[in-house]
């Protein structure tokens, strides 16, 4: 019998460091020891027993206030998403444009401690709902412009109403 395609993956600590480029240029997703897998046959989600609940820097604000929804397994891509949200901040702000490269930061590197608390995290994210700042001259840029446009987009706090995947490689190719 004919298989329906790949089975459905969320990393779960999706992060810069997780995300390795290989000699080609493409990139790799790695660390998967926190992923969860969906079973689209049964509708099951294979949860491993493993407590550690990922990098709080790169939580969602759903992981943070623990309102997400374990038994459903689009909450988990949708915090995904997220967290590639912040991955995309970090890119982006590293672009020379215009003479502008600002130094590495990590997200929220302005509004939380370096090792942050699953607390501290919930305080900026949840509470007071901040996120990474998109600088203004990112509007004189095609290409910034949309990425940032693109982030918000992924950094909304209701998870549903995030951009998917799909979404987001279609509009990364019409950048290209």
């Amino acid at each position: 019998f004919a298989l329906l395609g790949k089975p459905g993956i969320a990393h779960r600590d999706l992060k810069s460091k997780n995300i390795l480029v290989k000699k080609n240029g493409t990139c790799a997703i790695a660390d998967l020891g926190l992923a969860v897998r969906h079973d689209s046959v049964t509708d099951t989600i294979d949860i491993a027993p493993n407590q550690r609940v990922g990098t709080k820097r790169y939580m969602a604000p759903e992981v943070l206030d623990e309102t997400i929804n374990m038994k459903h397994f689009d909450s988990f891509k949708c915090a995904d998403i997220y967290a590639l949200g912040l991955v995309y901040w970090e890119i982006a702000r590293r672009c020379n444009a215009g003479g502008k490269c600002p130094e590495y930061q990590l997200p929220y590197y302005d509004l939380v401690p370096s090792d942050p608390s699953i607390e501290e995290m919930r305080k900026v994210v949840c509470d007071q709902k901040l996120r990474p700042n998109i600088p203004n001259w990112w509007q004189s840029y095609e290409a910034l412009r949309v990425m940032g446009k693109m982030m918000r987009e992924c950094w909304y706090a209701n998870g549903a109403a995030r951009l998917t995947a799909l979404r987001i490689k279609k509009t990364l190719s019409q950048l290209s």
